[in-house]
């Protein structure tokens, strides 16, 4: 290790620094003073909602001073305080909130001013709010939660639901509502994608404790830690959440159960496949969610018994990533007709972890999110026509799917294909392969290539891309203008690219981001000429084996931020281009030739 190394260890408790390093600098933070207050305040609370001219009003100034002094210099309590007045426009609201703050602040001191803050802004909520905040005290402590995820269990549980009146797609009505509670503070992004919506999210441990108890209170859910249920707490529960191993059976089927979210393993592990633990799941006929998820990867033991069939309310059925003894999913699966959301990547220990899904997916007319296993047997011949509701649609596979299906998917938002790549027919008619203007991600992966243009005529279809992810042999690029002008992402891995493709690369005018990853250019010479990536931000090179030269003309990427070089082991120097950036923040070599780094001192 670099004897100039530094490391930051951040902790509330002091006996973790003194243990870590007892000759370590300890710096303890303190509160903010009334003036470091006021501004961080003001950053929250008239960031967006308001009209500069209100910030200078006499009033609503006086009332911000006065809250915010109450909330005695706690960053948190200031910036969650600052997310509830955001909301509110005008003198009278603000005077309500004000009110409201004096008999919540008053009850505590120091670190209970947030407490009463907390509950301020969870009361200050409207009621169609509340439900999705409270729902996110499922999740475990330090989880980051996937807002995509998130959103299809929202609505199947139906806290966001179809309005007549609305012409919004629910998903979209969703996604707003983790805006709101995002821009009030009380859910953190951890991240964003290219096209800056909501990407992950997770909570303050304050914040969350908040919920917890809340939901708790309210009845919400029961949060399994133990090896059994206690009838006193569950008598009103309709949530069931998992966080720790325990056998299925040990949920009582009396319970008259609406959700199941499982994040440990729930099945033992033993020598003959346990499929009573999937018959147990029949008894909960009202059932609406059924999802193993983070904690339930990779275990295994059980057989998908036909008793799944049972569960005709289902709603959303999350299967992900867990191992089964048996290839076969059981036809009785056709007869959750209500499922909205259906995660097969599953995979079998025996036929090398190829799955047998037969043709009843066509049943679930409701299906709005299929993922189908990464591998299926090549006796499978999926017929999807009648999924007219269908917004993401992975490891769609002309091997086991109709190519002729994807026109019927009007609404489609996101497509991944996996596997064979057969579009011959539509290439020699000219028929157009995608019928949705709605295509925003589109992802395909095999391990034995694709024809340029049969590439260049499925890019043609998606006229409103925002994200391509390429991870096939291509060797090259379509030209430019099959690409979508709205693309903000592009990420090639294995791509094994013999021209450069910055110069087509180059000319896509809302990329915000470009990723490069093993092998995705074999070529020597990559060049990035001016003034072109306008609106960049971030650029990765990573396995980039044979690149040896790079060239970036000044006044190329001029608005980049992020620049990561990662194992190009022939690539000589950083370009002197690079050095006109003045909008670099973040350059991150790793694993880069000693030869590299002496050229950077």
């Amino acid at each position: 290790m670099n004897s100039n190394s530094k490391f930051l260890l951040t902790s509330r408790n002091k006996e973790i620094v003194s243990h870590a390093d007892r000759r370590g600098y300890l710096h303890e933070l303190q509160c903010l003073n009334d003036d470091e207050s006021w501004k961080l305040f003001q950053k929250i609370a008239f960031s967006q909602a308001h009209p500069t001219e209100n910030i200078t009003d006499a009033k609503m100034e006086e009332l911000g001073k006065e809250m915010v002094h109450q909330c005695a210099g706690l960053p948190l309590a200031i910036i969650v305080l600052g997310g509830i007045l955001a909301t509110k426009s005008s003198i009278h609201e603000w005077q309500i909130v004000h009110k409201n703050a004096k008999s919540y602040l008053k009850k505590g001191k120091g670190a209970q001013h947030i407490e009463h803050v907390l509950a301020l802004s969870y009361d200050n909520l409207p009621p169609y709010l509340r439900s999705c905040f409270l729902y996110l005290s499922q999740f475990p402590k330090d989880y980051e939660i996937p807002a995509e995820r998130l959103i299809q269990l929202w609505i199947a549980e139906g806290i966001v639901s179809d309005d007549e009146n609305r012409e919004e797609v629910m998903e979209d009505v969703a996604e707003g509502f983790l805006d709101k509670l995002v821009e009030r503070c009380m859910v953190q992004v951890g991240e964003r994608d290219p096209t800056l919506k909501v990407k992950t999210c997770h909570m303050h441990d304050p914040m969350r404790d908040l919920c917890l108890s809340t939901a708790k209170k309210e009845n919400f859910l029961s949060i399994i830690n133990d090896s059994s249920l206690s009838p006193s707490n569950t008598r009103a529960i309709r949530r069931i959440v998992v966080h720790q191993h325990i056998h299925v059976q040990r949920i009582k089927s009396s319970i008259p159960l609406r959700s199941i979210l499982f994040f440990w393993h729930p099945f033992v592990i033993e020598s003959e496949p346990d499929e009573r633990s999937w018959n147990m799941f029949g008894n909960f006929k009202k059932l609406r969610v059924l999802s193993f998820e983070g904690g339930a990867k990779g275990y295994s033991g059980v057989k998908l018994s036909s008793a799944i069939g049972n569960l005709i309310h289902l709603r959303f059925l999350n299967l992900g990533d867990i191992a089964f003894s048996c290839p076969h999913i059981p036809s009785s699966l056709g007869n959750l007709r209500c499922l909205q959301t259906l995660n097969l990547r599953i995979y079998s220990f025996l036929d090398d972890g190829v799955m047998n899904v037969p043709n009843i997916i066509w049943k679930l007319e409701q299906l709005r999110h299929l993922y189908l296993p990464d591998r299926m047997t090549d006796k499978t011949k999926l017929k999807l026509h009648t999924l007219t509701n269908i917004l993401t649609l992975i490891n769609f596979n002309t091997r086991n799917c109709l190519v002729a299906d994807l026109s019927k998917f009007t609404k489609l938002r996101k497509l991944g294909i996996c596997g064979p790549f057969d579009f011959k027919e539509e290439l020699d008619k000219n028929l157009p392969i995608i019928a949705s203007d709605c295509l925003r991600s589109l992802s395909i992966w095999n391990d034995k290539g694709i024809d340029p243009k049969v590439l260049a005529h499925l890019l043609s279809s998606c006229v409103n891309l925002c994200e391509l992810i390429l991870e096939v042999k291509i060797e090259k690029l379509p030209d430019f203008h099959h690409f979508s002008l709205s693309i903000a992402y592009v990420h090639l891995i294995k791509c094994k690219l013999v021209e450069d493709p910055m110069p087509t690369l180059e000319k896509l005018p809302n990329l915000r981001v470009l990723e490069l990853y093993e092998n995705a250019f074999i070529g020597k010479e990559m060049v990035c000429s001016a003034p072109h990536f306008p609106k960049l931000k971030s650029l990765t090179l990573k396995c980039v084996w044979d690149l040896e030269k790079w060239k970036v003309e000044e006044g190329a990427m001029p608005a980049l931020r992020h620049l990561e070089i990662r194992r190009c082991e022939k690539l000589k120097m950083l370009p002197d281009g690079l050095r006109c950036i003045t909008t670099l923040q973040e350059l991150k070599i790793e694993y880069m030739p000693k030869e590299f780094k002496d050229k950077m001192v």
